[in-house]
């Protein structure tokens, strides 16, 4: 049974020179003790995904339709005070990208930790609040004694760790962790992903992983959203989609990523770029960029389709 269920949801942003189409019918699930993965190239409206199911979105971003399902409720529907007070941090919470710049210079680990728990906790006392946090920096692999300790005083992956811990601090239902690796070394990225696969397990987190590169979707998620211009091109059990990739961008996509493995050949890269998502092109989006395009591709919208069991693919090939 889903945990978070995300219907047909449509997010744009006011500009100068009209709405901006970030998000525009998305629909995707996360199952209690699962990863589900928000894949695609950056602009395609991963992050404003994670901002619209929180509600923070930037002063001119809005909802504009579609339902998001949390445990019976709306949260596109929610007053601001019902977000704050039950929803954030309590029940969702969320790891942004180059989260470990985003520690405060002037306080202390401990400081900001306890302050995140007794603002959305009031009746936690400092003491449990500072236990708390103690047991959380156990949990992610840093030593307890170092919560007194300044950001600065923290390596990159440390930090890393410490917004993990912190995101953690109110036992929420799901975790949405934002490119979770940027900015890292590839033997602390490797740490950190391990470190959300075994919370994943241990806490029977829901999650969502947001991120461009397929090898962290494969380690991690159970299943995986192909996003491309504000919309899910392919959507399933991960198997099945690195197996057998069925829409012309998800095959680009893994034939444009390397492997350390077999036969060595030259990578593909897809041609073209992302359309204008103020005025986006009508049928496919993707039609522009696609060698298998077809007349109805450049006039008609693909629906959503199962093409397998937890396979489901938009394109007009199929």
């Amino acid at each position: 049974m889903s945990l978070l269920r995300v219907e047909n949801l449509k997010t744009y942003f006011k500009t100068l020179s009209g709405y901006v189409r970030a998000v525009d019918g998305v629909s995707f699930e996360v199952e209690k003790g699962k990863a589900t993965g928000l894949a695609g190239e950056s602009g395609c409206g991963k992050t404003t995904v994670a901002l619209s199911i929180l509600r923070i979105l930037p002063f001119n971003g809005e909802i504009r339709g579609g339902n998001v399902l949390f445990k019976g409720k709306d949260l596109a529907k929610l007053s601001e005070e019902e977000m704050r007070e039950e929803i954030r941090w309590k029940e969702i919470s969320i790891v942004f990208q180059g989260a470990m710049n985003a520690l405060n210079p002037v306080y202390t680990i401990a400081d900001q930790m306890v302050e995140a728990i007794m603002l959305h906790e009031p009746n936690v006392t400092r003491n449990e609040a500072l236990e708390r946090c103690r047991k959380l920096m156990e949990l992610v692999g840093i030593d307890p004694s170092r919560i007194n300790n300044y950001p600065h005083e923290y390596s990159g992956g440390m930090r890393q760790r410490a917004m993990i811990a912190m995101a953690l601090a109110c036992n929420p239902s799901i975790l949405i962790a934002d490119e979770p690796s940027t900015a890292l070394d590839v033997i602390v990225a490797a740490q950190i992903l391990k470190l959300l696969r075994e919370l994943k397990t241990r806490l029977n987190l829901g999650m969502i992983l947001i991120t461009h590169d397929l090898s962290i979707i494969a380690e991690i998620c159970e299943r995986v959203a192909i996003m491309y211009a504000g919309k899910i091109v392919e959507y399933g059990d991960v198997v099945n989609i690195f197996k057998e990739p069925l829409h012309p961008y998800t095959q680009g996509l893994i034939a444009a990523f390397p492997s350390i493995t077999g036969k060595r050949q030259q990578l593909v890269s897809i041609p073209g770029a992302p359309p204008d998502l103020l005025n986006p092109p009508p049928g496919c989006r993707f039609h522009l960029r696609c060698k298998y395009a077809k007349e109805i591709c450049r006039i008609k919208e693909p629906f959503v389709r199962e093409m397998s069991k937890d396979h489901y693919v938009a394109c007009h090939l199929y």
